[in-house]
């Protein structure tokens, strides 16, 4: 979302307890929460095999990660059909702002390199 739009509507919240109480409740929410904006982010380039430490803020940036979840569903499918409706809580609470709502899988890792 964009960084600095305010505070989200009371009604989102109400909206996002309840969803997230009902996903707890299933078993499906496993955690979450939300994030501070950039200007107090720490950041590490590496580069060229050397770190190095960047703060921000980042005037470049445009969209931030305004929060996360780790979620746990029986299928692909039913996953994909709850971030709709998260999105959608989104769309009908907060209608003025953008927001991207991204689904990823959480990756074991890849396999070790032969030795």
């Amino acid at each position: 979302m964009e960084e600095n739009i305010g505070t989200p509507p009371k009604s989102l919240f109400e909206a996002m307890d309840a969803y997230i109480g009902e996903r707890a409740a299933k078993g499906i929410f496993l955690d979450g929460g939300g994030l501070y904006g950039t200007e107090d982010a720490v950041n590490f380039v590496v580069r060229d095999g050397q770190s190095t430490r960047v703060d921000g803020p980042y005037a470049e940036g445009k969209e931030v990660v305004g929060g996360w979840s780790i979620m746990e569903y029986p299928s692909l499918a039913e996953a994909v059909a709850d971030q709709e409706e998260f999105a959608e809580l989104h769309a009908k609470h907060w209608p003025e702002v953008t927001v991207i709502s991204t689904l990823r899988q959480i990756s074991t890792g890849p396999e070790e390199p032969e030795a």
